[in-house]
């Protein structure tokens, strides 16, 4: 495996270019219209999807770390898991959130 013999710098900044794709696959294009109401929205719109992405990714690593910890019988790392499971699903929820709490 290639990518186990590469330097810890090399790996770091293949890392971070993952990422970076990662964050302009999620982008979503924000159109200001002529009313500056619509370009607020938009930007919110924007702003939610980033954080409804990071959920995302932090729901995953946590299905993940639930499943290994069954694999290997560590309670602690089941409960870490179960954890972030819960944090990812409150942060991939958080607009429809806020909505409901704001009531709008």
């Amino acid at each position: 495996m290639k990518f186990l013999n590469m330097s810890k710098k090399v790996k770091c900044a293949y890392i971070a270019y993952c990422v970076m794709v990662l964050f302009l696959c999620f982008a979503t294009p924000v159109h200001a219209d002529g009313d500056p109401i619509q370009v607020v929205n938009n930007l919110s719109d924007f702003i939610f999807g980033l954080i409804r992405a990071v959920g995302m990714i932090l729901l995953g690593f946590g299905v993940v770390q639930v499943g290994l910890s069954l694999k290997s019988h560590d309670p602690s790392q089941r409960a870490n898991g179960f954890l972030t499971v819960a944090g990812g699903i409150v942060i991939t929820f958080a607009k429809e959130i806020l909505n409901i709490i704001v009531g709008g």
